[in-house]
């Protein structure tokens, strides 16, 4: 199995928290085939919204998600 990668993000009510102000308008930045690609998009999306310290972008390993056991 791959080890998937998702990229996503938001405005968040609190910047040191996870709880995105409205979830139906998250920006899906992609799905990557591995942690490297998916560093470099967050890196990417994180820079273009540096200057807004409500907006946050995550990397969440998929693979951990479909496959618990693989780690």
């Amino acid at each position: 199995m791959s080890k998937l990668h998702l990229v996503f993000g938001g405005r968040v009510s609190d910047p040191q928290t996870l709880d995105f102000v409205d979830p139906a308008a998250l920006e899906v930045v992609g799905i990557f085939p591995d942690y490297a690609s998916a560093e470099k998009a967050w890196r990417a999306a994180a820079q273009r919204t540096v200057d807004d310290a409500e907006m946050r972008f995550v990397v969440v390993h998929l693979h951990r998600l479909l496959e618990p056991s693989l780690g």
